[in-house]
């Protein structure tokens, strides 16, 4: 007779999902007891690694991925990656071990208390199944709601005494939708509206990158000749970055974002949540008289925003369908925004100099991960994204989210066999977050360049402490890290590069490599502006 784990195995194989990433513990045990020979394994050294591994490999296969963490203490150990993948958007299957059933009552070690309650509000779904015999068809549905939009990740909590337990007969494969079109009706008034407009603008958001539409987001900015933003603080870009109609990143603050916008009458907002704020610059929402149109995939994003009017529906199909509904403007198209000025040469050299470098030598198809807040803007300014799905990093602003995700998104390009370089660009602070990371790249013999733009200081929070004036806050210079030893000690290259103009051969060479290989860069210290 057929285990649970014999069928929740079996399960897997016709998911997809025969890649688990995790750390293991004394009760994952029973489910990776005789782990098979067709699965892989990727082991991390901590579980925030291990969540972030699987987020940056489900956002590269577009597939979803499975992470397995230790019961309770584990999860917690998760939860700051968990809190990024659910603003990704990414859909994960989070499995984690519980405690035998046979004990739960007088809580022993290790026993997760109130277990489906420890990952919310960042999951979609959360469940400890009753019976045993449940596990497999909990993870079906667990799979189904992960990938149903808005996706996201789920969790399992699984008693370690369940997987030995006879199996019920296996719960019935079924397909589940996961994209919607918008209603027609709401969608014609919102072609109406634009193409009444005087003055309309198109802000994207990341959920165009993940309905591969690109070519519908450029196909309407040309019908409605309207400039293009990038809705604020986006985990993705969304529009091919050297078009002369796209104009950056909108600013995430209020009053900026509404000053950013003034002059047009219509503002279309596709894909993205109205709008990411950070610091607070209060101000109107939108410049006076103008009106904006939300489309997106998610209820409770539509319903969350100060302003506007909502369609419902996936990004790509609503775009789309309003390109056949939109007839020809004779508005002349808008001017392309200017380049920005040659960076400043200065010893060390300044971001904008690094990123600059950096866009000489960048490959053609690379895929870059960030996580280096404070030098974000001079990054976006100097290395444009040109293709889809090439620029990832964290929708919730928490670190350590960004060098294992690059590990993830290396092993994905393996994996599916497109080989695309991925280039990791990590600043000091950053870095240490999730550092060991670097292990398990080291072992899997990733290609992966890791970049660190090393001031040696917390300077995001060093120019939100100057926007907010709040001075004397302490711990936020961080002196003494010595970025290559570590990097060696789990297995990498590394080499200081204390010269600009070898940027392009250190890169080559670490693209061409058997092993990450970690590149520091002592860059100025100045403190940039945070708007």
């Amino acid at each position: 007779m057929a285990t649970v784990r014999d069928t929740t195995y079996d399960l897997l194989r016709d998911l997809g999902l025969t890649t688990v990433f995790g750390n293991p513990g004394s009760t994952e045990e029973p489910f990776l007891q005789d782990f098979p020979a067709d699965f892989h394994y990727v082991h991390a050294l901590h579980e925030a690694s291990a969540m972030a591994m699987a987020d940056g490999y489900a956002q590269a296969t577009g597939q979803p991925a499975h992470v397995n963490l230790h019961t309770a203490p584990g999860v917690g150990n998760g939860t700051g990656n968990l809190v990024t993948a659910w603003h990704n958007r990414t859909p994960l299957i989070v499995t984690a071990g519980q405690q035998t059933r046979e004990m739960l009552l007088i809580e022993p070690r290790l026993t997760s208390r109130r277990a489906a309650e420890l990952p919310q509000p960042y999951v979609k779904w959360s469940h400890e199944p009753v019976r045993a015999q449940d596990v497999p068809a909990a993870f079906l549905r667990a799979y189904a709601t992960a990938v149903q939009p808005p996706a996201g990740p789920v969790f399992l909590s699984l008693p370690m005494d369940d997987w030995d337990r006879p199996a019920d007969p296996p719960p019935q494969r079924r397909t589940v939708a996961t994209r919607f079109a918008p209603d027609p009706d709401r969608l014609r008034d919102v072609a109406d509206v634009l193409t009444a407009a005087r003055s309309p603008v198109l802000v994207l958001g990341a959920a165009v990158d993940r309905a591969d539409a690109w070519p519908a987001a450029v196909a309407l900015a040309e019908r409605l000749a309207a400039p293009v933003w990038s809705a604020p603080a986006p985990e993705r870009a969304v529009f091919p970055e050297d078009h002369p109609q796209f104009r950056g990143v909108l600013p995430y603050a209020i009053g900026p974002l509404a000053a950013a916008l003034h002059g047009h009458d219509v503002v279309l907002v596709v894909g993205a949540p109205v709008f990411r704020y950070y610091p607070h610059v209060p101000g109107d929402h939108l410049p006076e008289g103008a009106r904006l149109l939300h489309v997106t995939d998610d209820p409770d994003e539509s319903a969350r925003a100060p302003v506007g009017e909502s369609l419902l529906g996936d990004a790509g199909l609503a775009l789309t369908a309003l390109v056949a509904l939109l007839p020809p403007t004779d508005r002349p198209a808008p001017p392309a925004r200017p380049e920005p000025d040659p960076p400043e040469l200065t010893d060390p050299p300044g971001a904008d100099a690094l990123f600059a470098a950096l866009a000489r030598y960048w490959p053609a198809d690379g895929v870059l991960v960030q996580e280096s807040p404070s030098n974000l803007a001079a990054l976006r300014r100097r290395l444009r994204i040109t293709r889809p799905g090439s620029y990832v990093t964290m929708a919730s602003g928490g670190l350590g989210f960004g060098l294992p995700a690059a590990v993830g998104i290396a092993l994905a390009e393996r994996d599916t066999g497109r080989g695309r370089p991925v280039v990791a660009v990590i600043g000091d602070g950053s870095f240490h977050y999730s550092v060991q990371a670097l292990w398990t790249a080291a072992r899997l013999r990733l290609p992966l360049p890791v970049l660190v733009p090393a001031n040696q200081q917390y300077a995001i929070l060093k120019a939100f402490a100057e926007l907010k004036h709040t001075p004397g806050v302490p711990a936020l210079d961080l002196p003494g890290l010595d970025i290559t030893a570590v990097a060696r000690g789990y297995g990498c290259a590394a080499t200081v590069l204390d010269d600009l103009d070898r940027l392009g051969e250190v890169l080559s060479a670490a693209l061409a490599a058997d092993r990450p290989t970690v590149l520091p860069v002592p860059i100025s210290t100045e403190v940039p502006r945070i708007l």
